[in-house]
């Protein structure tokens, strides 16, 4: 009796693709299109109509729409017969549907290049920067999906890779700053109870007066990370929460030694830099505050895998921030003169 097994995993997880260019060598494994659950397909549909053809070792989806999949057969043959007798053809087994068919090869473990290679931290103290501080389970699961909700109810603002939303004040991104005669109202209700567990965050200090009163939410399609920056001295106070929830990322940080730091066009000019980075799962809370938030670009670079304690974690659905802050009042009078733009202001 011919063996069965069929590996069923998650789209994200794919281990296979198909070859650039319009021809490929024949594989054993086939990119079947027009198959799977969401076009009404079972994988155990699958594998009875391609197990005609020879031993079936693998059914796995090839994305994340559940309507194409990767047949994996033991022996070349098999998948050579099952590819010239379905491709492009009626399927009388599958009601008639045409499957759209390609040879795939097995996919190449992401690249990590050695300029990209760093130490990321799991907690605060690791990453050992004056100011930042990481909450993991800042919120609960029910708060993250309620929070989700209540934004995906409102209107967004697209940009060019993401979208937003803006709250309090609107963010303008063309000067890096809020116009304060500008107030939005007040900020949602649906909000409060983050918060309130803001005014108990541990690395408060003495700013228990403090108040935010700015909110933006970032909505990141999988892979899409923030451009490397310091939030404008000048329009903001010290601190800066943000809430990380959906899916997970690596923030970098930077701090350049440059003297013409706050001049550049962008960071990844200036050569000479220290470069730390932590790991934000979802539902937890990081604060930027004194030289952390002054002094230390920060970033998500655009990758779709992250490498963390030697481990590769995808980037598989959206991640979304909610970043809460104050708007400034007056000028900066940090102690970070060559990032601050209060100074180049007078």
């Amino acid at each position: 009796m011919r063996k069965r097994f069929i590996a069923v995993m998650d789209s994200n997880l794919s281990r296979f693709t198909i070859p650039k260019g319009s021809s490929c060598s024949t594989t054993q494994n086939l990119y079947v299109a027009n198959c799977g659950p969401a076009v009404g397909v079972s994988f155990k549909d699958i594998e009875s109509v391609f197990g005609m053809f020879g031993e079936v070792i693998g059914i796995y989806p090839a994305d994340e729409t559940g309507a194409r999949v990767i047949v994996c057969f033991s022996e070349l043959k098999s998948a050579e017969e099952a590819f010239h007798t379905l491709n492009g053809r009626g399927c009388e087994a599958l009601g008639g549907r045409i499957l759209h068919m390609r040879y795939s090869i097995p996919q190449q473990p992401p690249k990590v290049n050695s300029n990209d290679s760093i130490s990321v931290s799991l907690v605060s103290s690791e990453l050992a920067i004056p100011g930042i501080y990481l909450v993991h389970d800042f919120i609960t699961s029910q708060e993250e999906q309620e929070l989700l909700a209540a934004v995906d109810c409102r209107p967004w603002k697209n940009l060019s890779k993401r979208r937003v939303q803006h709250y309090g004040y609107e963010f303008l991104y063309e000067t890096r700053n809020v116009d304060s005669k500008q107030f939005l109202g007040e900020l949602p209700s649906f909000v409060s109870p983050v918060i309130e567990k803001i005014s108990s965050f541990q690395g408060r200090g003495d700013y228990k007066s403090q108040l935010v009163d700015q909110l933006t939410v970032n909505d990141y399609p999988p892979g899409i990370g923030l451009s490397p920056h310091i939030d404008t001295h000048s329009a903001f106070d010290d601190m800066i929460f943000s809430c990380s929830l959906a899916g997970p990322c690596v923030m970098e940080f930077r701090k350049y030694t440059q003297s013409n730091v706050f001049n550049t066009k962008s960071s990844q000019e200036c050569l000479n830099s220290s470069r730390k980075a932590i790991f934000l799962p979802p539902r937890s809370m990081l604060l930027l505050s004194g030289e952390g938030r002054y002094a230390w670009h920060h970033y998500i670079p655009h990758h779709k895998v992250d490498i963390v304690g030697g481990e590769m974690i995808r980037r598989c659905s959206r991640r979304v921030s909610f970043t809460f802050r104050k708007v400034r009042s007056g000028p900066c009078h940090c102690e970070f003169a060559q990032y601050c733009d209060s100074r180049k202001l007078n």
